[in-house]
């Protein structure tokens, strides 16, 4: 489906349908008894993730949301920076993050940012989103933080650092539970979750400052963890919202980025991704890569196909299902942790 974003939507299972903007309701919570929440994304991704990554919460959302009426915004931080053409479509079709306070959001999702700097307190968006760490505290039921959010926020909390990691963690991970939770109720174990960082908050940091580990890998570490303040905070260092293709997108830029000397490592394959046919191809075309190193050799990237058993996706739904019912206060999902 094709959605046109707008300042203010809702998501009315199973299709999205906009609100009617109101002026008596348009900072309070709705006063329609069809609309059961109120979401906020701040979506802080890189100009060429923006949209993807709108589209990518909203169908998640959509799918999710059953007969739950969503009330969703999308915000990002200004200190993130951008093109003129991505600022004009925040500026156009974002609600203003300073109304975030009047809008009482229930639940908030924080993305990451492209980084840098080497530290994080060294980002220029630093001082806005600890801002943004405080005030979800106290004014949400719920917030989820997403991979570098997921870093800013147990660092501004506990201060507890990231360390970086020897090659970027990138692939398709079967992630197993750990503890039992109303997060993780009724999904398989592993769970099948995308990850791609360069960074990592081992089990050892988080478990010592208190956070309940729920889901992890032996190849990727930490997932899914959680810590209950004020507010029921839940940290991704995955992407369980990626689509089927967004790892390819990603590891397609990288190479670019290479062939133009603008990175110095060459990426690595994404793991548990892409087939063995199209691994082996693209073992070769790294070799010559790294022999030829010039722009124009990306038009002679192979064919690719991924593998079958990716299921991205599968497990977000239900992961975002039972957010969604935690948020709207239903006491079955409020299992342990």
């Amino acid at each position: 489906m094709t959605v046109l974003l707008e300042k203010r939507r809702l998501i009315v299972s199973p299709g999205l349908a906009p609100a009617q903007l109101r002026e008596e309701d348009k900072f309070g919570r709705p006063q329609h008894a069809d609309v059961d929440l109120r979401i906020g994304l701040i979506n802080n991704m890189p100009d060429a993730a923006l949209q993807a990554t709108e589209r990518q919460f909203m169908r998640l959302l959509r799918q999710a949301a059953g007969d739950i009426r969503i009330d969703f915004h999308c915000f990002s931080l200004p200190s993130v920076h951008r093109s003129q053409t991505a600022k004009w479509r925040v500026d156009r079709q974002y609600t203003d993050i300073a109304d975030l306070g009047r809008l009482r959001i229930d639940g908030l999702i924080v993305t990451g940012a492209e980084p840098v700097a080497a530290m994080l307190p060294e980002e220029p968006f630093w001082p806005e989103l600890a801002d943004i760490i405080d005030w979800a505290e106290g004014h949400t039921r719920s917030t989820i933080w997403s991979c570098l959010a997921a870093h800013a926020a147990v660092l501004h909390l506990d201060g507890i650092e990231r360390h970086r990691l020897s090659a970027k963690c990138s692939g398709i991970y079967d992630c197993a539970k750990i503890t039992d939770s109303w997060l993780t109720e009724g999904i398989a174990s592993p769970l099948k979750i995308p990850h791609s960082r360069l960074n990592e908050l081992r089990a050892s940091d988080l478990a010592a400052h208190g956070y309940q580990l729920l889901t992890a890998s032996p190849l990727a570490g930490v997932d899914i963890f959680a810590k209950k303040l004020r507010s029921h905070f839940l940290f991704f260092q995955g992407h369980p919202e990626y689509d089927a293709l967004s790892l390819e997108r990603e590891y397609l830029r990288d190479i670019s980025r290479f062939l133009v000397g603008e990175r110095e490592c060459y990426p690595t394959i994404p793991a548990g991704y892409f087939d063995a046919y199209t691994e082996n191809k693209l073992v070769v075309f790294e070799r010559r890569a790294r022999v030829e190193r010039r722009p124009a050799l990306s038009a002679e990237l192979p064919d690719r196909t991924l593998r079958q058993d990716i299921a991205i996706g599968a497990a977000a739904t239900l992961i975002f299902s039972n957010w969604l019912r935690y948020l709207s206060g239903d006491a079955s999902a409020a299992l342990p942790g």
